[in-house]
C-alpha cells in the first residue's frame, strides 16, 4: 500500500540548496563547463538508474531527462541567456558530494530528487514549452513521412514558426511569474 509523505522545506532548507548551487556554479565560469554540466547531469541519471532507488527518487529524476534534452536540443535553439538559466539550474548536479552524497545507499540522490522538484517549478514555462515543441516536431515528422515528403526538406522553416510562437509564450510565462507565487526563487 502506497504512503504518501509531505513535508516543508524551510527557508533555511532551501538557502542550504542556494549556497550549495552557488558554490557549484563559481567552479563552472567558463563555455567549456556547459558540456561539463550537461554530461554531469546525465551522469547522475545513469548512475541512480543502475541503483535500486526507492520509486519516489526514480521518478524525480526521471523528469531531469527533459531539462538536460531541452538545453542539448539545437532545433529549439534557446537563447544564451535562456540556455544560461537551464544550465544554472543543472550545476547542482556537478557535485558529487552536495547534500547528501550520491553514494550513501537509498537516500544518496534523495537531495538530488528534491532539487530536481525545484528546478521542475522553476523552470515550468520552459518546460511545458519544450514539451509541445517535441510533440509538434514528432507529429509533424510523422504526417509528412506519412505524406511521402522527405522530413529533412525545409525542416527548418517548419520549425521556425512553431519554435518562435513557443519561446514568445515561454518569456511572456516565466515574465509574468510575479510575487504572487513563491516567495522564494532559486538563483542561478
Amino acid at each position: 500500500m502506497p504512503l504518501d509523505i509531505t513535508f516543508t522545506l524551510s527557508d533555511s532548507d532551501l538557502s542550504h540548496f542556494q549556497a550549495i548551487v552557488d558554490k557549484a556554479k563559481a567552479a563552472m565560469e567558463s563555455d567549456e563547463n556547459a558540456v561539463n554540466i550537461e554530461a554531469a547531469a546525465r551522469q547522475l541519471i545513469k548512475d541512480a538508474k543502475s541503483t535500486d532507488l526507492p520509486s519516489f527518487i526514480d521518478d524525480r529524476l526521471s523528469q531531469l531527462q527533459v531539462v538536460i534534452d531541452m538545453v542539448g536540443d539545437e532545433e529549439w535553439q534557446l537563447s544564451e541567456e535562456e540556455r544560461r538559466r537551464v544550465l544554472g539550474a543543472l550545476v547542482y548536479f556537478c557535485d558529487p558530494e552536495d547534500l547528501i552524497p550520491d553514494h550513501i545507499p537509498g537516500l544518496g540522490f534523495l537531495d538530488d530528487a528534491i532539487y530536481v522538484e525545484l528546478v521542475i517549478r522553476e523552470l515550468k514555462s520552459e518546460i511545458e514549452s519544450y514539451e509541445e515543441f517535441i510533440e509538434y516536431r514528432a507529429a509533424e515528422e510523422q504526417r509528412r513521412a506519412e505524406a511521402g515528403e522527405d522530413t529533412k526538406v525545409g525542416r527548418e522553416e517548419w520549425l521556425a514558426d512553431k519554435r518562435a510562437a513557443l519561446h514568445a509564450r515561454m518569456r511572456k510565462r516565466r515574465g509574468s511569474k510575479g510575487p504572487g507565487g513563491s516567495s522564494w526563487r532559486l538563483r542561478w
